[in-house]
């Protein structure tokens, strides 16, 4: 094991700024949802720049998404689409519902869902499509809005990890899709530590998201422990679930939200670095962002060469004992036990996910990390390959 300190896979960046607003929220007696959770809500959708569009603060992007597909009444014998290359929440909230989830391939050139598979997977029963904005790099939207239209399909954007990632220069957020979701979780490109947001510009969706975000109330609770008036009666409307953003967390957001774009440029930073550190190994870099079009760098995701004499667990094994942490995303969804044996599934249907999970692993990539510290993972790397 290397003698120098260990070098996390993530770590969050928090200031003082976000210090001072979380002692401020435990000074002020409301902990709880509440001001700062409307206020970020506000800062949010001034920060998509888009007045049309309604931002709901939930405790984690699976919420989110959860909401978005129950608001736009996906059900029992319902189908939706999704990658079978991300993390299981992105497929479990149809399951929440007791709908199907349509698994399929990704692109190997962007990572991201494959479109032409999309258009082949679609059947009587298919309701919506949810595409994963992959590691920060945009999805082919404008591709999959088409499809949707031609077919009368809804679509819900996974973007838990594409913040402030951009599509032809308009952040992902803004598209025509019915909801988007993005993830504060602690190693995103933003953080409350735990959280998520649901915006979009359908206020029917709106409405219906925060009423089943606290348990189907007809009132906010912050509306009703506030007032000056009486106003202690509410209503049960529907079976809702547990879903909001305490102003605790929302402190958090606040001076995160501002600091997001000098963010972005460190993680562009980082990843530059990397991708003229290893231009000459045998490695697959990540995909680039289409010219003049961001990209949030969530993740920094490398593939193996084909011909590389080391595998991809030997050389996580091998950064590890030079005092790296790295990742792996995704085990696909078709290797996890209940997503393989409740839909029959096997890596031959998925040729490029299953290749590409082979060979892959993510490097550290996140705004805490020093110079040094990117050269020390650049070192490690070229001493395992080079």
């Amino acid at each position: 094991m290397s003698a120098q300190p260990f070098l996390p896979f993530a770590l969050p960046d928090i200031g003082d700024d976000e210090i001072a607003e979380v002692v401020d929220t435990l000074k002020s007696g409301w902990i709880t949802t509440g001001p700062k959770a409307k206020r970020f809500e506000q800062a949010f959708a001034e920060f998509l720049g888009d007045p049309e569009i309604e931002c709901i603060a939930v405790n984690s992007a699976t919420a989110g998404l959860h909401l978005a597909l129950e608001a736009i009444g996906i059900g029992p014998g319902d189908e939706v689409i999704t990658t079978t290359h991300t993390f299981t929440a992105t497929a479990e909230v149809v399951r929440y519902l007791g709908a199907d989830v349509k698994l399929v391939d990704i692109d190997p050139a962007t990572l991201n869902i494959d479109i032409a598979a999309i258009e082949a997977a679609i059947t009587p029963r298919t309701k919506a499509i949810l595409p994963v904005h992959y590691a920060g790099l945009a999805v082919d939207m404008l591709a999959i809005l088409d499809i949707a239209r031609r077919h009368g399909l809804r679509v819900i954007e996974d973007a838990a990890h594409a913040l402030p990632t951009t599509l032809e220069k308009e952040l992902i957020g803004t598209l025509g899709s019915d909801a988007t979701v993005f993830s504060f979780y602690a190693n995103k490109t933003m953080t409350t530590g735990e959280g998520g947001m649901l915006v979009t510009r359908n206020a029917e969706l709106a409405k219906r998201a925060r009423v089943m975000r606290l348990h189907g109330m007809s009132r906010d609770a912050f509306d009703r422990f506030t007032a000056k008036v009486p106003s202690w009666y509410y209503e049960i409307v529907a079976p809702g679930f547990k879903y909001n953003l305490t102003d605790i967390a929302a402190a958090l957001g606040l001076h995160q939200l501002k600091r997001l774009p000098s963010f972005q440029r460190r993680r562009e930073q980082i990843a530059a670095r990397f991708n003229e550190a290893f231009a000459d190994l045998p490695l697959l870099p990540p995909p680039l962002a289409i010219e003049g079009d961001t990209h949030a760098w969530h993740l920094y995701v490398v593939r193996l060469a084909d011909d590389v004499p080391i595998t991809r667990d030997a050389f996580i094994e091998g950064m590890y004992a030079a005092g790296i942490g790295c990742s792996v995303h995704y085990v696909p969804l078709h290797l996890h036990p209940y997503w393989r044996d409740h839909y029959g599934l096997t890596p031959e249907q998925f040729p490029q996910s299953q290749k590409a999970f082979e060979r892959m692993l993510s490097l550290p990539l996140y705004t805490a990390m020093s110079d040094a510290d990117v050269e020390r993972v650049i070192s490690a790397v070229r001493g395992l390959l080079a």
